[in-house]
């Protein structure tokens, strides 16, 4: 019998699985496909020799969460940052760039420029109290208030219709408006332009890392990490059942309907209730492409960038945005894009690349939304079709059918709203803690949400510690 048992392989399963296995603990992790990783998984998707990341592709928090600081990714994994963070293309071959200076960012983005440095700044001088207010539970009191305010004013003000308020230009807001937009909701939103301006800091703060030879790397290096103190690792096995689930504690990197599934029966009613409301977001559409040459983008920065966000203006990426949440399919999507290949040349043959790109679609759509990247993107890189030698087509379906996290296609593992960021999957200050004892959520359905943070995981092992054990967090670097 373990001490503890993980259902789930992904970045926050696994990371659970490491903290309780250096407290001494016997721990086994249990994963229903047959290669560990969850949203962390890099395969051969359409020819060999070409390495694809499966979900996550570039890691704004690989260098900033607090699990995987004190886990020392940086020393497992070797993590490049581009040069470019990210940019926006724009029409007239022009572009917004956010590069890891912020005054180098802020003297690229003409009469905006100083505006947006003096929206940044403060966040950034504070930037422990913003991730403080970001990575945790947000039903406790901040470390630092004042981080918090002002993300709080920062947030509320890109979030809403007055949006534009500040800015003259259409450089600096497309550039905030592309960040935003990863949130798959409403634009303007406070759900959005919060994730925005975090995923923004990070850019200036410690930039946006692609780890080489694919995400896989990252859940390796917690898998490696697991097995080297005694923890072991089960694929292709799948729970049916809480009940038949061996360990004293039980994490579970499962969505709600998962935990449904696993529970239903021996769950209090009102809990119960909770999960059955839990709400899931739109979706997205993953296009993966072979090309036989770099993307010919008509602004030349962008070819240093190891992400791309392609929508145009800010008001162009509102308009897509809201027709997804409109459940329509738009004609000109806002495309996300990375290029691992401008930092990690093995990812193809010689002479080759590969791109990363996915569009938002309504919530389980079966839509092949290809033609529709495709044309979105030469719209901004006159003769991308020429360099185009293959491509592959993950639709929101797919998605669905390949992670049961991923409940029609949504990523995020949750609608992000206010109401979803508060109720994750409920209205707690422990949100992983279950009614039933020794067993705990961690997947991206509890806080902080999505993205590849490990956080969810620690704070669920967290806690298992301390409540069943009474043990603390212990020591997670190396040496």
């Amino acid at each position: 019998m373990p001490d503890a048992a993980v259902v789930g392989s992904g970045p926050n399963g696994l990371a659970a699985a490491v903290v309780m296995a250096r407290a001494g603990l016997d721990v086994h992790v249990y994963e229903a496909a047959e290669t560990i990783g969850g949203g962390t998984r890099t395969a051969e998707l359409i020819e060999p020799g070409h390495v694809h990341d499966i979900c996550s592709a570039v890691h704004p928090m690989a260098l900033a969460s607090p699990f995987f600081r004190r886990f020392e990714l940086e020393k497992r994994v070797e993590l490049r940052v581009p040069e470019v963070q990210y940019g926006t293309p724009l029409d007239g071959g022009r572009a917004a760039i956010a590069y890891r200076s912020l005054e180098q960012t802020a003297a690229g983005l003409g009469a905006d420029g100083p505006t947006y440095r003096r929206l940044m700044a403060p966040l950034l001088q504070r930037l422990d109290g913003v991730l403080d207010v970001t990575t945790n539970a947000l039903l406790r009191v901040p470390r630092d208030p004042v981080a918090a305010a002002l993300l709080g004013l920062a947030t509320l003000e890109q979030g809403s219709p007055w949006w534009n308020r500040r800015f003259v230009g259409d450089a600096a807001p497309a550039l905030l408006t592309g960040v935003a937009a990863h949130a798959v909701a409403p634009l303007p939103s406070v759900a959005a332009s919060g994730a925005g301006l975090m995923l923004a800091l990070l850019a200036h703060a410690v930039g946006w890392p692609i780890p080489v030879g694919g995400s896989a790397s990252i859940a390796a290096a917690l898998a490696d990490d697991l097995l080297a103190h005694g923890g072991t690792i089960h694929t292709g096995q799948r729970v049916d059942s809480l009940a038949s689930l061996p360990g004293r504690v039980k994490l579970l990197d499962v969505a709600p309907p998962g935990f449904l599934r696993l529970a239903a029966p021996v769950l209090p009613e009102r809990y119960r209730r909770a999960l059955e409301s839990y709400r899931f977001g739109n979706a997205a559409c993953k296009v993966d492409f072979i090309l036989s040459g770099p993307v010919p983008w008509a602004a030349p920065e962008l070819a240093r960038a190891g992400t791309v966000h392609v929508g145009g203006t800010r008001a162009a990426m509102a308009e897509a945005e809201n027709l997804v949440a409109a459940s329509r399919h738009p004609s000109e999507p806002y495309v996300l894009v990375s290029q691992p290949s401008v930092v990690d040349p093995g990812r193809a043959p010689t002479g080759r690349h590969i791109l990363w790109s996915y569009c938002h679609v309504p919530a389980g759509s079966t839509v092949d939304m290809a033609e529709a990247v495709t044309t979105r993107i030469e719209r901004f890189a006159p003769g991308f079709r020429d360099v185009v030698l293959a491509a592959r087509t993950t639709t929101a379906a797919d998605m669905a059918a390949h992670n049961e996290n991923y409940v029609g296609g949504d990523f995020s593992a949750g609608l992000m709203d206010i109401r979803g960021l508060l109720r994750r999957p409920v209205l707690s200050t422990v949100p992983w803690r279950t009614p039933l004892p020794g067993v705990y959520l961690c997947s991206s359905s509890t806080p902080p949400g999505p993205g590849v943070t490990g956080m969810p995981g620690y704070h669920a092992a967290k806690h298992a510690l301390k409540d069943m054990f009474g043990l603390q967090v212990p020591r997670l670097g190396l040496g």
